[in-house]
């Protein structure tokens, strides 16, 4: 899968309003959504999970829609452009973001749009997928 198409798809969706379970640039995205949208760009066929909650999840829970959904699990320093990273930001939380080779785009509550911030994350990354050709 091309990871110049996957970031691309994802930049494009800069600035889209951060809407919970949001699926549409247009009316917004969470990063549930903002990952389907950038992987359905490069081919993909995402499995989203339905009715999840913002609190509470586990990685083995999300572990198996992500790689159902044809991603692989890799180590995490060498995911790399197009990469898939899963975010601990505290509070029980987790959160996807997609590695854009200079930083991560990523659809942010606090700032209610998606955004691609420089450098690495700041939160701890927990696990981090690739497409599997």
């Amino acid at each position: 899968m091309d990871s110049d198409i996957i970031v691309g798809a994802a930049r494009g969706c800069i600035g889209a309003p951060f809407r919970f379970q949001g699926r549409d640039p247009a009316t917004g995205l969470d990063c549930v959504g903002l990952a389907a949208h950038a992987y359905r760009a490069a081919g993909a066929s995402p499995v989203l999970p339905q009715g999840y909650a913002l609190r509470g999840q586990r990685l083995p829970d999300v572990s198996t829609w992500i790689e159902a959904s044809g991603l692989r699990r890799i180590d995490a320093p060498s995911v790399g452009a197009g990469g898939l990273l899963l975010l601990d930001p505290g509070a029980r939380q987790l959160h996807l973001a997609i590695h854009s080779g200079a930083g991560f785009i990523h659809a942010d509550l606090g700032l209610r749009r998606t955004v691609e911030t420089p450098g690495a994350p700041r939160w701890p990354v927990l696990a981090a997928w690739r497409w599997s050709d």
